[in-house]
């Protein structure tokens, strides 16, 4: 089956294409008796939409966030399915007439068309990153309901390099989303924001496009989230991450950088410390065995250019036949990273969710058993003085 839902407990199944009538999000799972603000969500969309800028696509759309079911009058979780919608209102289906007996270069149009048998008339349905907004706003969602759980709970991303510009962030722990914001290019190092918005710019009129990396930086999360085996806390931040178009890489903790330390220089050193326990270093990334240390958790997803440049190109058509392809129209970022903050975040907000319920779940059954082992012991008890 198309893999349109993500976690088993916190399930969100997003749906939509890019250019039809509206997209969203349907959320099974959520825990009732939290409060929720839409406000909170709208803003999240408002860091993702397109239009932002010069540097990003100018299609024009308010992604004005509708909450349909879930909650009740007083915007509290309900622990019924939430269902979360934006409608379209600039979609531009005539735009890629172009394209219909074309396979854009690097595209999912060549890819989709071979798995499902036909092909999508205009964007890139299902593949297009304007699905993402369904996720940025499940994101926003079970953010609330964590936030709520952990009053420390934060997540923050930035950019962290572009193209041949890394940017330097010493302090991460210190980082917030209005400092990250305070650059167009979401990205906190004032001379790499600078730079790089020349570079964009440069880049856009000549026709192409740049890639780069978001850090993220996940504070708040206590010990004991994630699996040992299959379901490790990093192989699902992997997978969310990877599942965001355009990426292609993901590092978490001292990541490549791990391979060429020793082993007494990257071990993470335990120290009790106001009877908590914490390590001296973390190049671990706040995960160690595949479960949360309660350290801060963090690492860096890598980007391509985006695929569409207006450029000649060498493809194929519908026919097999070698063509040349240059887009006559269309709207699109020519770097995706400033956009791609808040669906970094939204991400790793799903993963956190979903572990946390899992967690939960785990503990609740563990005080179940213990308390009918209780039970028996006190009526054997009772049986052996009678």
């Amino acid at each position: 089956m198309p893999g349109n839902r993500f976690g088993n407990v916190f399930n969100v199944t997003t749906f939509g294409e890019s250019h039809g009538v509206a997209l969203g999000a349907v959320i099974d799972g959520v825990p009732p008796g939290f409060r929720i603000d839409k406000e909170k969500i709208q803003k999240a969309l408002d860091r993702r939409r397109p239009g932002q800028s010069h540097l990003s696509s100018p299609r024009k759309e308010g992604d004005q966030i509708q909450i349909l079911s879930g909650l009740n009058t007083d915007s509290v979780t309900l622990g019924t399915p939430v269902t979360l919608m934006v409608l379209n209102h600039d979609s531009r289906p005539r735009d890629y007439q172009d394209i219909l007996e074309v396979f854009r270069p690097s595209h999912a149009d060549y890819t989709t068309y071979k798995k499902f048998g036909i092909k999508q008339t205009s964007g890139g349905g299902r593949a297009s990153a304007r699905e993402t907004l369904a996720r940025v706003a499940a994101g926003a969602f079970a953010e609330q309901i964590l936030s709520q759980v952990w009053p420390d709970f934060s997540v923050v991303a930035w950019v962290d390099s572009i193209h041949d510009l890394d940017a330097s962030s010493k302090t991460p722990e210190k980082m917030t989303r209005d400092k990250v914001d305070k650059s167009i290019i979401r990205c906190p190092d004032p001379r790499v924001s600078r730079q790089a918005e020349l570079l964009i710019a440069k880049v856009k009129s000549q026709g192409d496009s740049l890639g780069g990396s978001i850090y993220c930086y996940i504070q708040g999360v206590p010990e004991g989230l994630g699996d040992p085996v299959f379901d490790k806390l990093e192989a699902d931040l992997a997978k969310a991450m990877m599942s965001i178009p355009a990426t292609k890489a993901f590092a978490i903790g001292s990541g490549f950088a791990g391979g060429r330390m020793l082993g007494s220089e990257h071990n993470d050193c335990f120290l009790a410390k106001n009877k908590q326990v914490t390590t001296l270093t973390n190049h671990s990334g706040g995960v160690q065995g595949g479960i949360s240390n309660g350290e801060p958790i963090y690492f860096r997803v890598g980007f391509k250019p985006p695929a569409t440049i207006f450029k000649e190109q060498k493809t194929v058509n519908a026919l097999g036949k070698n063509v040349s392809f240059k887009p006559k129209s269309g709207r699109h970022d020519p770097c995706v990273l400033p956009r791609a903050v808040p669906i970094v975040e939204a991400m790793s907000i799903l993963v956190i969710m979903e572990h946390y319920l899992r967690q939960k779940i785990l503990i609740n059954q563990v005080q179940e058993l213990n308390a009918k082992l209780r039970q028996k012991k006190a009526r054997k008890a009772k049986k052996d003085i009678s």
